[in-house]
């Protein structure tokens, strides 16, 4: 006689998967992406993967306007930073590849998700992904990312706190977020890009990524997106408008108070990140 739970014979156990698989297949059927990428042997080929109010906005709006680029069908796919996603085993990547549909003129397929880099388990699923993904970031004045970011957050009600409240009680708001990273009070944290990069080059070569200055897309948008089509081995962009692309009016200005604090926080890293990718950004120190 058996106690506890009662034993389960192996046809139920055959019989839920087949109800799990059916499941599976329905999905797969309703939501025809899914189901063409399930067909096509889709691999995405680059990221741009930040710095979050770096720049990225107007340059997947540039790069959605190359004819030879299939840009995943919104900005900001959040995939290799999703850690329910990374749960789910085979099927996550039939899922990541939904968000694309690329057709015959495309030579690349890429996404902009801007807190890649700053994710820690992203550079290496990115890599486990797809060892030969080329990579595109750029970086920004940590000390005006920072402010953005905090009246990014403000304008959508996720932060009450003034800015200067806010950098102040940081670290210890942030920890609610561990062991991951809070991904909406992070705006110091995330200024701090030598360490960031140095996690993206563990698993990929200097040669696959590019690291552009927010300034010069801004004030040279023709060199830059050369740079950035070379890298991506595609024909240069043959017409180019400049963009403009979420400059929402700030609710209020930064005050000297908070940049000093700001530079005084950055400067050994500004230094840091000088040497790394031999810019001079002392520009960022004034």
């Amino acid at each position: 006689m058996t106690t506890g739970k009662k034993w389960l014979r192996p046809h139920y156990y055959f019989q839920h998967s087949y109800k799990l698989l059916g499941v599976i297949e329905r999905l797969v059927k309703k939501n025809t992406g899914i189901l063409k990428a399930s067909l096509r042997k889709i691999k995405v080929d680059f990221l741009v993967a930040g710095t979050q109010k770096g720049g990225t906005s107007a340059l997947d709006v540039y790069l959605r306007s190359h004819p030879q680029i299939c840009m995943a069908n919104r900005k900001e796919v959040h995939f290799f930073d999703n850690e329910k996603i990374f749960r789910w085993g085979l099927i996550k990547k039939l899922f990541y590849h939904s968000n694309f549909n690329p057709e015959s003129h495309h030579r690349v397929i890429g996404e902009s998700t801007p807190i890649y880099m700053y994710w820690t388990e992203a550079p290496k699923r990115i890599w486990q992904y797809n060892p030969e993904m080329k990579i595109i970031i750029i970086l920004r004045n940590p000390v005006e990312r920072a402010f953005s970011h905090w009246n990014m957050e403000r304008d959508r009600n996720k932060d009450k706190l003034t800015f200067w409240d806010a950098i102040q009680q940081e670290r210890e708001r942030c920890r609610e977020a561990l062991p991951f990273q809070h991904r909406f009070f992070s705006y110091v944290d995330r200024g701090f890009y030598s360490q960031q990069l140095r996690s993206i080059w563990h698993y990929f070569s200097e040669k696959q990524t590019l690291i552009l200055k927010n300034e010069d897309l801004r004030y040279n948008p023709i060199n830059t997106l050369k740079r950035v089509t070379d890298f991506l081995e595609i024909d240069a962009f043959h017409h180019i408008e400049a963009t403009s692309v979420h400059h929402r009016p700030y609710i209020t200005y930064m005050t000297s108070k908070e940049k000093d604090y700001l530079i005084y926080i950055y400067m050994d890293e500004i230094k840091i990140l000088e040497k790394m990718l031999c810019w001079d950004c002392s520009d960022w120190l004034a």
